[in-house]
């Protein structure tokens, strides 16, 4: 029996794709090779296992951990071969009973060819779009292009994005604009929901981490696109002559878009950017309503479904300027998190809604403390800005107190330019930050209202530098010690100077290389 143990999330990987690319009869002869023991000398070299398997001849098997298309066996049969399954039964001995393993794959291939010919049936009925088609019949034909498609290593997600659309579109492109317009969102609605079902499938790989950053990139593509089509000029046109459709397209969108599943899109987002591009469509908005309010009546939803029908809701509600009752709705949440609210901030901002951007904002500020660093980055941008205009100053600044150490660097620039050069100064020393690692032009402006705000930055800069105990501390002090000198003869306080460097003299003579230091500077003979 082997020996070799791989991670079990490769294992995994390896199980997944024998269930892809080898027949149950392989699958069979495999187990019976490893069975009888003609298996051996298997190795490990960087991400390939290598092996010997006797069968008629005693073949050379290669088994690739990352590519397992890229796997060999010298023998004469196609590839993946018995052999290679027998290799693979071996290396699962450390994790589990093979002959167990076997039978679970031979039913999983059974199963699936059992749905591949049932897929095949519903793929030799889907057509080409036609504009006066319905759209189940173009997500028909969407799923028989992509019948079998997974994600891999070499074919990404934003891969999968580029040529969906470009694949897609071009069936559309002599159509008239305001049905193009309709089968473009269920192009989007498409991509993004095939892409979270891919995402599904690639969470246990070993890939999972470079899958999920490849996700988030394509994911960004289809908003940005979901975005343009929705600030279409057409957009209205294709509403009056196609209401019963729009409406289809807003059920379809509702049943992916609430479920609060964790996936590499934000549908939230998606949802209330098309229903806010329908914010002249009172009726239909009421319908939602109505909807929304029955679903959140279900009290066996889970906490996170829950959540995205109240954000839902309460998007209707600051379509329709009652941010105030909306803020109360979401006072039910289970969890409030900052993505989900920057869009209404964003929307605020650029609108010079001051005082509601304001509410949006201190609603928030018990979670910046655990936003991520873009969205704490936002917030305080939209603070910064709020402050300005909303008389916030105040409330704003303590704020920030409150979130250091994260605040810092918000913090330090907000005090700067609003001239708070004696809180900057404190905060500098409470933070125990010497001169030599602030921005010149920040001790300029410091140094130009009020030098004398400097003395204890420098003071507490040198003594540190001078506990340090090493030449080249001694020399950074004393060059702090020439700026802190002309800050004294600047306030025309030459004797406390001399006082003050006299007694640092005095209180570190022991410390011989400082003392020649001092020599060198000339302040004490």
């Amino acid at each position: 029996m082997l020996k070799l143990q791989i991670p079990k999330n490769r294992m995994n990987y390896l199980i997944k794709q024998m269930q892809i690319h080898m027949d149950p009869e392989d699958v069979e002869r495999g187990w019976m090779y490893f069975h009888k023991g003609r298996v051996t000398g298997a190795e490990l070299v960087g991400a390939v296992v290598q092996a010997s398997v006797r069968g008629k001849e005693r073949y050379t098997t290669t088994i690739n951990l990352e590519n397992f298309s890229a796997g060999s066996c010298n023998c004469p049969f196609d590839k993946p071969c018995k052999h290679m399954g027998a290799v693979i039964f071996a290396l699962y001995t450390p994790h589990g009973r093979p002959e167990l393993l076997v039978q679970e794959l031979k039913r999983a291939m059974l199963t699936k060819k059992k749905s591949s010919r049932d897929r095949n049936k519903e793929s030799s009925r889907a057509t080409e779009p036609v504009p006066n088609g319905a759209s189940a019949e173009w997500h028909r034909f969407f799923e028989a292009q992509y019948h079998g498609f997974s994600i891999s290593h070499q074919y990404s997600f934003d891969l999968f994005v580029s040529s969906a659309f470009e694949r897609f579109r071009a069936y559309a492109a002599s159509w008239a604009d305001d049905i193009r317009l309709l089968y473009d969102l269920h192009v989007i609605l498409f991509v993004m929901h095939r892409m979270e079902q891919f995402f599904t499938d690639t969470k246990n790989s070993y890939l999972s981490g470079y899958h999920e950053s490849n996700a988030k990139t394509a994911a960004t593509e289809c908003l940005t696109r979901l975005d343009n089509l929705m600030q279409s000029p057409g957009l209205e046109d294709s509403l009056k002559k196609h209401p019963k459709l729009w409406q289809e397209a807003l059920r379809r969108l509702g049943a992916l878009a609430l479920e609060g599943q964790d996936s590499p899109i934000d549908w939230l987002y998606v949802y209330r950017t098309v229903w806010w591009s329908l914010s002249e469509r009172p009726a239909w908005i009421q319908k939602e309503k109505v909807r929304l309010d029955k679903l959140l009546t279900d009290s066996e939803a889970k906490p996170r479904k829950q959540d995205a029908l109240l954000i839902a809701r309460a998007h209707f509600d600051f379509i329709e300027n009652r941010t105030d009752e909306a803020i109360e709705r979401l006072e039910k949440l289970h969890k409030r998190r900052a993505q989900n609210f920057l869009l209404y901030m964003k929307r605020c901002h650029e609108q010079a809604q001051w005082e509601q951007l304001l509410a949006w904002l201190r609603w928030l500020a018990p979670t910046m403390q655990s936003a991520s660093q873009e969205d704490f980055r936002l917030l305080c941008q939209y603070w910064t800005d709020s402050a300005k205009h909303a008389d916030a100053d105040a409330e704003w600044v303590q704020l920030m107190e409150t979130l250091l150490p994260r605040s810092y660097y918000v913090y330090t620039g907000y005090l700067l330019q609003t001239k708070r050069y004696r809180q900057w100064i404190d905060l500098q020393l409470a933070n125990r930050i010497g001169p030599q690692n602030l921005y010149a032009l920040e001790l300029r402006a410091v140094e130009e209202a009020d030098p004398a705000l400097l003395l204890p930055l420098y003071h507490q800069a040198v003594e540190r530098s001078v506990l340090e105990k090493n030449r080249t501390s001694y020399k950074t002090a004393v060059r702090m010690l020439k700026k802190l000198e002309s800050c004294y003869l600047a306030l025309g306080r030459e004797r406390e100077w001399d006082i003050y460097i006299n007694r640092l003299a005095d209180h570190f003579s022991r410390l011989r290389a400082f003392q020649e230091e001092l020599q060198k500077g000339h302040w004490i003979p």
